[in-house]
């Protein structure tokens, strides 16, 4: 099989995959559509199904990826189901007192645990779980973790429009399919699922929510750091933390809407 064939195969299979699990979540809600369903920045009732939908699409998918190794296969589904049940957790269980990472850092030092903080604490051991598959050696495993976990949160601080998550990871996933394995390998099945959702996401019948952006960025985190040498690592570790930073002080909403070519390209293919 040419090297082109596995990655088509997986994109493939993470496209059906999430179409027909958020046709069948969304046929039958578990506990209810009500418990799904919340207000999007327009005031319009969305369904938070896309969020289990791509993460449990894309996990699925990744676990039978043509031509991933072991570990590899390991690191990423472990990296995805953790984050999208995390997230997802957080989506239903979530109060949104304490917002942001810093309101989440802040209640776990006055001992309060918080959904967000179950999620940051969860994220951190999904990302060492993965990192300690992807590298060896304590360096390049913590520097492996941190990229994976600080991709997961980063992804979900973007979904706060109509496609903008999906489309910000289909844009930095896709140079992925043109180098090697096992980056091209891994990053196939999950912009599968992101293309196959994204068109009800524009539409404001969806949104990925918490447990959909979680396991986005996971995956993207995933694939770059089985693909990136040491200072790569540390630079995409670096870059991860200074937009981390940034979100707490910095409205990424008001960034893109006040650079021309980000607006763009965020409202193209969303509803006037």
């Amino acid at each position: 099989m040419s090297g082109v064939r596995p990655a088509g195969a997986g994109a493939a299979a993470g496209a059906l995959l999430a179409a027909g699990a958020l046709r069948a979540l969304r046929s039958r809600p578990p506990g209810g559509a009500a418990a799904w369903t919340r207000l999007n920045a327009r005031g319009r009732e969305v369904s938070l199904l896309a969020g289990p939908a791509y993460a449990g699409a894309a996990a699925a998918a990744l676990l039978v990826q043509p031509g991933l190794g072991r570990r590899e296969r390991a690191a990423a589904v472990i990296a995805v189901a953790a984050a999208g049940g995390l997230g997802v957790y957080d989506d239903l269980a979530g109060s949104g007192a304490d917002r942001g990472l810093a309101g989440h850092l802040r209640a776990l030092r006055a001992r309060r645990l918080t959904t967000g903080g179950v999620k940051v604490l969860g994220l951190g051991a999904a990302g060492l779980a993965a990192g300690g598959l992807l590298r060896r050696g304590p360096l390049d495993a913590a520097l492996a973790a941190g990229v994976v976990a600080g991709s997961a949160n980063l992804a979900n601080l973007l979904d706060l429009r109509p496609g903008r998550a999906l489309k910000a990871g289909l844009l930095a996933g896709s140079p992925h399919l043109l180098g090697p394995a096992p980056a091209r390998l891994l990053v196939a099945a999950p912009l599968g699922a992101a293309a196959a959702l994204l068109p009800d996401d524009l539409g404001e019948l969806v949104m990925l929510g918490d447990g959909g952006a979680n396991a986005l960025g996971a995956a993207l985190g995933v694939a770059a750091a089985a693909g990136a040498g040491r200072r790569s690592l540390a630079a995409r570790l670096a870059v991860l933390t200074a937009l981390t930073l940034a979100s707490e002080r910095v409205s990424f909403t008001r960034v893109i809407a006040a650079t021309p070519v980000l607006r763009e390209l965020d409202a193209l293919g969303r509803l006037p």
